[in-house]
């Protein structure tokens, strides 16, 4: 009779076990999908990049455009991977042939030119900086900080990838494509924090983040 109970009392307990290891899996696979509000909200911050990013003041090689600011706005709004999300988005939609680039240029053949590595980095640069934001709460000056870091970031994939295509080397590709955007890059990533605070704050009292 003992062992009948031992017997029942083992398979109650491995069911409880293989239940309980279902919702975890459960809980896990609703947590990694995307919901309908998560979807919209890197539809919205991709549709801004789309706008905004086409406008740009060519000064040479990487011309002065919006596209580090709302980059860094959509890191600091989303989390890493609605963000990640996001810039996807904007970079295929890209490379498929949209005019959404600086310029208003579009195609693989301006990912696959010398400063298309930008481009490509700026998928690294939201991720790595979201990441961040999320971990310190979305506080001003770690957020600015985040920011910073993932400028470099961008800077350094960017700055590699235009070494390789242009057969350059590496000091005239900082003088050429950093050095005269450092500073500019570093205050749009203050505007993108003091920015995306203050559109955050409005969107959580709505109940919409």
């Amino acid at each position: 009779m003992s062992d009948v109970k031992a017997s029942g009392a083992s398979g109650a307990s491995t069911a409880s076990t293989a239940s309980e290891t279902s919702k975890t899996s459960r809980a896990a696979a609703a947590q990694a999908a995307f919901t309908t509000r998560d979807l919209t909200l890197a539809a919205v911050m991709t549709a801004a990049m789309c706008a905004l990013c086409p406008f740009s003041i060519p000064i040479g090689p990487i011309p002065v455009s919006l596209q580090i600011l709302i980059m860094l706005l959509t890191a600091y709004l989303l989390p890493a991977r609605l963000a990640a999300l996001a810039s996807a988005a904007y970079i295929l939609l890209g490379a498929a042939g949209l005019p959404v680039f600086s310029g208003f240029q579009g195609g693989l053949a301006k990912l696959a030119g010398p400063t298309g590595g930008y481009i490509i980095g700026f998928l690294f640069m939201v991720i790595l900086s979201s990441s961040i934001i999320e971990k310190t709460g979305h506080k001003a000056v770690p957020a600015f900080i985040a920011a910073l870091i993932g400028v470099v970031l961008d800077y350094a994939f960017g700055t590699f990838w235009f070494v390789l295509q242009m057969k350059c080397g590496l000091w005239y590709a900082l003088t050429v494509c950093v050095f005269p955007f450092a500073a500019l890059d570093a205050a749009k990533a203050a505007a993108a924090v003091i920015f995306g605070k203050a559109v955050r704050t409005a969107l959580t009292k709505a109940g919409l983040l």
